[in-house]
């Protein structure tokens, strides 16, 4: 690795501007940590980008330098895209400036910013789009891959707001993406380039009515079968997410339900608070044991879930779409969440439909328009001797639930990166149009470190 290090650092003092780190620098071991605490990839160098031309000039370099190219913007890439061994790492975290227009209700993102930094400025007037689960996220790699959010029922998915993206091409061209290659970006995720700009359409959103219900075990199929009935006549404006996981020692959790599996309501109504108080009363009917909702500026919702997404810890995701919350469905996510192999994996049924269902089937390359539920099989945990049970369990619990699924799946909560894996998850009409843009804009595959999309013959 030596050689190659060597090699690459002369290069890159030759040919780019911005700072660049080492194995051996003082700053390496922090800058090549990412979220997912099983990757510990050891790149050759790590490219720290200011601008555009930094990026241009990264990529030229690279390129021709042979060497292998993963693209850090928030670093959240359950399958580690973010990072790799003996090559390079373009980090853009250093490009992170959200510009307001409040009057054109238009973002312009840099690649590096996160969710929070995006929720602040656009909160500061008032505005939101839809952004994801977790403010630690970055705003590039959850919006290519697709976006599901609180907001996604009224203002569809975070990618169906992307009105705009400046990208830099496998060839170091600096191009704004034309209609064909917005198509590929919303959903086809880091394929086709680095994107160093995002424009995103903006919507009048300030106080929402967040938060969660909690409730025992026992409990939890009278209250999906429930939920379900509330889910099929919801309004756009709300957007719910189902979860099994163990209650944490949290100072609202009754003390004889800490450390035990317990079902989750956690959501968004994101139009008048009074109105929405309206749709979840048969919700809060259901008596949980702890409830949450209330009035809440949107920022702080989006920060509801962060501490049980720190970075450091192991996690192996798998995912899927089902129609509706069948019988089938309830059973099986109760039987596998009730025997979760650790306490800090979850099991999570997030709710489409809306606006997510009635737009983007013709202007984004995202799967799972026809989706009633998303469900996303959570492992995580702390001790790398246990890689092979965890990741096994996410395994067994998806199998189970396969026959109740409907076609696709949504790549950013898929850790499986294999052709067949990322062709089913398009499946084969997205999947072919994805392939001819690969070949256009990146015949090479020089950008494969991603849910890769192989170019056209």
């Amino acid at each position: 690795m030596a050689t190659t290090v060597d090699t690459l650092a002369a290069a890159f003092k030759s040919g780019f501007a911005g700072d660049v780190t080492v194995p051996g620098d003082p700053g390496y071991h922090a800058a090549r940590a990412v979220w997912n605490g099983t990757v510990d990839a050891r790149p050759a160098l790590i490219a720290h980008c200011r601008d555009a031309a930094d990026v241009v000039a990264a990529v030229n370099v690279s390129r021709e330098g042979g060497a292998v190219v993963a693209v850090r913007a928030g670093g959240h890439s359950v399958s580690g895209f973010s990072s790799c061994d003996a090559g390079v790492v373009i980090d853009l975290r250093r490009m992170r400036d959200v510009d307001i227009d409040p009057d054109r209700r238009v973002a312009t993102v840099g690649a590096g910013a996160t969710w929070a930094d995006f929720d602040a400025a656009a909160g500061r007037h008032g505005l939101a789009t839809t952004g994801g689960l977790v403010s630690t996220t970055g705003v590039a790699g959850l919006t290519l891959g697709g976006g599901i959010g609180w907001l996604q029922r009224r203002y569809g998915l975070a990618c169906d707001n992307l009105r705009g993206a400046q990208i830099v091409t496998a060839e170091g061209d600096l191009i704004e993406a034309n209609d064909d290659l917005m198509w590929g970006l919303r959903g086809g995720g880091g394929n086709f380039g680095v994107v160093a700009r995002f424009e995103f359409d903006l919507h009048p959103v300030s106080t929402v009515l967040g938060g969660m219900m909690l409730f025992p075990l026992e409990r939890a199929t009278q209250v999906l079968v429930a939920f379900r009935e509330w889910a099929a006549s919801a309004p756009d404006e709300a957007t719910m997410l189902a979860a099994v996981n163990c209650a944490p020692p949290a100072t609202f959790v009754p003390p004889e339900l800490v450390g035990r599996p317990v079902l989750v309501l956690a959501g968004c109504l994101c139009g008048d608070p009074g109105t929405g108080a309206e749709v979840l009363a048969p919700l809060r009917g259901l008596e949980p044991v702890v409830d949450l909702f209330a009035p809440m500026a949107y920022p702080d919702l989006q920060r509801m879930l962060d501490a049980g997404a720190p970075r450091g810890q192991r996690n192996y995701f798998r995912a899927g779409f089902c129609a509706d919350l069948s019988d089938d469905v309830i059973e099986t996510v109760l039987e596998h969440g009730a025997r979760l192999s650790s306490p800090l994996s979850q099991i999570h049924l997030h709710q489409m439909g809306g606006a997510v269902g009635r737009s983007g089937t013709d202007t984004s390359s995202f799967s799972g328009r026809d989706a009633g539920f998303t469900y996303n099989v959570i492992g995580t945990w702390l001790d790398p001797a246990e890689d092979d049970t965890h990741a096994a369990e996410v395994r067994r619990t998806c199998q189970a639930l396969d026959p109740f699924s409907i076609a696709g799946r949504y790549v950013n909560f898929d850790a499986e990166t294999g052709l067949t894996d990322v062709q089913s998850a398009y499946g084969e009409q997205i999947y072919t149009r994805l392939a001819r843009l690969k070949r256009q804009y990146d015949p090479a595959n020089l950008f494969r470190r991603n849910q890769n999309v192989r170019p056209a013959p």
